[in-house]
């Protein structure tokens, strides 16, 4: 029997049209909103093996941190593409917002220390976006400005779908596998699964890179696009061997259904 997230996934009703044209200077927006919470997290938690402390996870209302420990309590960050707010929620029961609307990354990044300051929270973060082409460091950024809530609201409703595809390929995997999750950096939403093998050494790699794929992986992601103008897309990102690699298979576009190839899944479409 099919299974529902399956199903539910194969109707194109649930795939909004995400054109990058459309919401490009919301997205580069967004994109460094996202990176200052993840910084934050960054700076507060534990290190895990290939960085997967720092990364948000997909919700019922957006994107979370989930739970950052902080003096003995936690706090979390919320980014709610419902009421299009960023909600930071502590431990004590403290609640501030924000609202997410068309404001300068500078202007954000102001309004964000200030209401961790209000919760009494004191992190300090490298104030420089990376990842991106050109960066200008969040506090004298007023280049970018934008927020569609129209196109925030596509960008997650589409992220729920791929939650439930990559949740589909990592539930039949018994190996090391890593959570579906949202990588701010590069603003992309990946799964990856781990053969147990090291991977070749990959000469001039800097530290995150090496540390990230030190072992064969075999990881599926999703871009909603970039600052290089590439619409959304659906991409393999192997680190595997030859053997591994040539089993393969992924479409560009809208996924709608898996199936099952020897020791890993295949990502096709009918």
């Amino acid at each position: 029997m099919e299974s529902a997230s399956v199903t539910s996934c194969d109707n194109r009703d649930n795939w909004p049209a995400l054109p990058l044209r459309e919401w490009e200077d919301t997205r580069a927006t967004l994109h460094m909103w996202t990176q200052m919470a993840g910084k934050i997290r960054m700076a507060l938690t534990p290190h895990v093996n290939h960085y997967w402390n720092v990364t948000f996870y997909v919700n019922s209302r957006g994107l979370t941190t989930s739970p950052i420990p902080y003096t003995g309590g936690s706090f979390e960050i919320q980014f709610d593409f419902v009421d299009h707010k960023l909600v930071i929620t502590a431990s004590n029961g403290a609640i501030r917002s924000l609202e997410l609307a068309p404001k300068s990354v500078a202007g954000f990044y102001s309004d964000l220390m200030a209401l961790l300051r209000s919760l009494d929270i004191d992190v300090k973060i490298w104030p420089m976006p990376v990842e991106i082409q050109n960066p200008i460091r969040f506090d004298q950024d007023h280049v970018h400005a934008s927020y569609d809530r129209e196109y925030v609201a596509r960008f997650w409703q589409t992220l729920l779908q791929v939650d439930q595809v990559f949740k589909e390929f990592r539930a039949g995997f018994i190996g090391k596998v890593s959570p579906v999750h949202f990588f701010w950096g590069s603003f992309d939403f990946c799964v990856t699964r781990f053969s147990g093998r090291r991977a070749p050494e990959r000469p001039g790699a800097d530290k995150v890179t090496r540390e990230s794929y030190s072992h064969e992986v075999v990881s599926v992601g999703f871009w909603p696009g970039n600052g290089e103008g590439t619409d959304a897309v659906f991409t393999p990102m192997p680190r595997l061997s030859r053997q591994v690699s040539a089993m393969l298979r992924c479409c560009p576009r809208p996924l709608s259904t898996i199936r099952k190839c020897r020791s890993i899944f295949c990502l096709t479409r009918l």
